[in-house]
């Protein structure tokens, strides 16, 4: 169940799979799972061979600071998350034989052979399904990771309701996450919001533009940091 280590190929390839198709361990936004997981790290992942897990690492590096501010539950081991089952393949040929094995053998191999023959035909069938499923698969879309800094007129701007216009924004490919505010100075704090985008879908200047409309609270956006996924 779950993570198992990260100090093998074994456990990297398990959360570079995990990775894949996610920003963080769990949820849209940086946690205490996340916390977890990095902290089980004794060394940096090889981007060459892990480039999911690597680009993770270094974005959640970036609020070590931070990380008891995290939302989540911090007494939580890291095995207690990741997928729910792991197996690792087997070849039957190279496993060890037990004693009930031998007890077991059947000395004409009729049916052995029977089994054979119908797992061979399973497998193909599997195959051939799959290499179908994977010509008409397509291209996975591009996406990118962005922090958007939201600026409010003054200190008395409500910060609600201006977190509230942004999230109101909807597009297709547009995905929200954490958000967190951020003082500037003389009272006045900013909005710091993560966002993921499909980068053939949404126009982070069309974005911003459509975010300034809400003139009574938001004065100006500024993209802060973006990373490919």
């Amino acid at each position: 169940m779950g993570f198992t280590d990260f100090a093998s190929d074994t456990g990297l390839t398990l959360l570079e799979s995990w990775l894949t198709t996610r920003s963080y361990i769990v949820g849209y936004g940086p946690s205490q799972a996340d916390v977890a997981a990095f902290k089980a790290f004794k060394d940096s992942p090889t981007p060459a061979k892990f480039p999911n897990v690597y680009r993770w690492h270094k974005h959640i590096a970036s609020y070590e600071s931070e990380f008891s501010s995290l939302p989540g539950d911090s007494s939580k081991a890291f095995t207690t998350y990741g997928p729910e089952a792991t197996a690792l393949a087997i070849n039957p040929a190279k496993a060890p034989a037990t004693e009930e094995d031998d007890e077991d053998v059947d000395l004409f191999g009729s049916d052995d052979e029977e089994e054979d023959a119908e797992a061979a035909r399973i497998r193909d069938e599997r195959l051939a399904e799959y290499k179908k499923k994977k010509e008409g698969k397509t291209k996975p879309a591009a996406k990118s990771i962005v922090t958007l800094d939201v600026k409010p007129w003054d200190d008395e701007t409500d910060m609600k309701e201006l977190e509230g216009h942004v999230r109101s924004v909807e597009k297709d490919g547009l995905v929200w996450g954490a958000s967190k505010l951020v003082a500037v100075g003389y009272g006045i704090k900013k909005l710091q919001i993560n966002l993921v985008v499909e980068d053939d879908k949404v126009s982070l200047d069309e974005l911003q533009g459509q975010l300034e409309e809400f003139e009574d609270h938001i004065q100006s956006t500024d993209v802060v940091a973006m990373q490919k996924l």
